[in-house]
């Protein structure tokens, strides 16, 4: 099978091959020093870059980053379409919150409960949903996920209910507590959502990848030749679940505690499209889908309350003041003018210029070539 994973395959002496590589690594090392550097931009970060509010929200963005990453896992590796992938973020969050409070351990190993936790709520969970597909499984994972929110919801004593889990600083090393220290949760942040992109990509390219890929295309030809699907998409739904664990650790550190949303079904449809808006089946584009999604929907809450919005007719005023109306159109225009997000485009785009196929043509040539493979074999 043709690995189409919108980074080009490694190919001894071909040109450019490890262009992709080279230009993430120096994409890392920028952004592990931009907390260092006095750079604005205006309109999208409220300050300079070394300013606590930017680092928090730029932290915000490489977390959420990190969870479409593990969603495009699901999705674009596997062609799995879940409704409650939010539940393994959650549980990554207020597994640690629960760890650090009730167990009495350091940060450290509440980490690490909270990623097992994770792990093992994903496999049990996993294990019941993947034995269905298409709309059934996205069905199944909808209701682990309300199953989820209303455990989180109705446990005040254990999970705070409503009013959400508290980090418990006193169990956090003093170097990621505090407005002073926001420079470090940013690096830590960094540091997650490179651990999550290291973990992608090596699914994404090893056998487990390419045979979910293929299971994705026609898992009956996958049964035809021996090999036994349910077992590798247990696994990427297991790998994928617990790289939003770790985002939702993450996403408790960074913002000192988490909320009943961070569970919801709510919370996995909004990842399903920063990743349909970065582009299915590339990781960078789920990068970029999540950055994206996450700026505008903060940056948009301030436009919405300034005061040229509010002095509109109401014609203009009203829905300009809802950021969910300006992203829903902006969602809306990217699946009519762009139906393989931005850099499903950028891909196709940069492929016809080199004269390469794009990935859809390379899809069918797969299905050709393993039609000729079946007939040969009949």
């Amino acid at each position: 099978m043709t690995a189409t994973t919108g980074i080009p395959t490694l190919v001894p002496g071909r040109k450019g091959a490890y262009l992709p590589f080279v230009v993430g690594a120096g994409l890392v090392v920028l952004m592990a020093v931009l907390p260092l550097l006095n750079v604005s931009i205006p309109g999208i970060l409220p300050g300079a870059t070394y300013t606590p509010g930017s680092l928090a929200l730029m932290s915000l963005c490489m977390v959420f980053a990190a969870l479409a990453l593990s969603y495009n896992l699901l999705l674009g590796t596997a062609g799995m379409l879940s409704f409650g992938h939010a539940l393994y973020f959650g549980a990554g969050a207020y597994g640690l919150g629960i760890a650090l409070q009730y167990l009495g351990v350091p940060m450290w190993p509440g980490v690490l409960i909270a990623l097992v936790g994770g792990l093992v709520i994903a496999l049990l969970t996993g294990a019941v949903a993947i034995r269905v597909s298409g709309i059934p499984f996205a069905m199944v994972t909808l209701a682990f996920a309300q199953a989820g929110s209303v455990l989180v919801r109705r446990n005040q004593q254990v999970t705070g209910g409503e009013e959400g889990l508290r980090l418990p600083v006193a169990q956090v090393p003093d170097w990621l507590v505090g407005v002073v220290n926001t420079r470090n949760l940013y690096w830590f942040a960094l540091v997650v959502l490179v651990i999550v992109y290291l973990v992608v990509l090596w699914v994404d390219r090893s056998r487990l990848g390419h045979l979910a890929e293929a299971t994705r295309e026609n898992e009956l030809r996958v049964r035809v030749l021996g090999l036994h699907p349910y077992g590798a998409r247990l696994m990427v739904f297991v790998v994928a679940a617990g790289c939003a664990s770790l985002a939702g650790v993450a996403y408790m550190l960074l913002q000192s505690g988490t909320q009943p949303n961070s569970v919801g079904a709510d919370l996995t449809i909004t990842v399903l499209v920063m990743v349909v808006l970065g582009g299915v089946g590339f990781r960078w584009g789920a990068i970029l889908g999540g950055v994206l999604y996450t700026l505008l929907d903060q940056r948009l809450t301030v436009l919405a309350r300034s005061e040229w919005i509010q002095q509109l007719p109401d014609v203009l005023h009203i829905p300009l003041s809802e950021p969910l109306f300006l992203l829903g159109v902006l969602f809306i225009l990217v699946v009519m003018f762009l139906p393989g997000g931005l850099a499903g485009t950028a891909d196709a785009w940069l492929r016809r210029r080199r004269g390469e196929r794009t990935r859809t043509q390379l899809h069918e040539l797969d299905d050709a070539e393993l039609d000729a493979s079946e007939e040969a074999r009949t």
